[in-house]
């Protein structure tokens, strides 16, 4: 049996609860061996005031992926050149949501004249975003609500070929 390919579509103001949901069950349920609980819940708490979290998606462009019409995913580029939000349901991972949706961004930036896109991935991202062709740029740690969490800088060079990590080593 085939799967269907995610389809995409642009946010609308009604999304914000079910995004602040898949938000916040990505967080917990897939981040478990790279985060303690307490930096879970606090990165999960951007999305309890699901006015403002929505506000902020409005904000930025902002895709919805959905498998069989339901929506699974999210991402939203901020500015012209960086991921700002790529997060996809527990449920879904593995079906080609995070790449389509990645793919799309990449896209639109490349179309909005950005030779570099950017983003700052979670330590359970770095695969992820190293397998689409991304390099790691700098190590982060931000305190979010109370909590400090890591995070690397990744960026990928729009024409196809590779940016050199810093230091010009692999």
């Amino acid at each position: 049996m085939s799967r269907s390919a995610p389809a995409l579509r642009p946010y609308l103001p009604d999304d914000a609860p079910l995004l602040a949901a898949i938000f916040a069950a990505s967080i917990t349920d897939l981040t478990g061996d790279d985060y303690s609980e307490a930096q879970q819940e606090a990165w999960a708490m951007a999305a309890e005031d699901e006015a403002a979290f929505g506000k902020k998606l409005a904000g930025q462009l902002t895709l919805i992926a959905s498998l069989q019409g339901a929506p699974v995913g999210f991402a939203s580029l901020k500015g012209t050149d960086h991921i700002d939000m790529l997060y996809v349901h527990p449920s879904a991972v593995g079906q080609g949501v995070g790449a389509a949706l990645c793919e799309a961004l990449e896209k639109i930036a490349g179309a909005r004249g950005a030779k570099l896109l950017k983003v700052d991935a979670s330590d359970t991202a770095l695969d992820f975003f190293r397998k689409r062709g991304y390099v790691a740029q700098q190590r982060n740690s931000v305190t979010i609500n109370g909590e400090w969490l890591a995070n690397t800088t990744m960026q990928k060079t729009l024409d196809g070929t590779a940016p050199s990590p810093p230091g010009g080593h692999a």
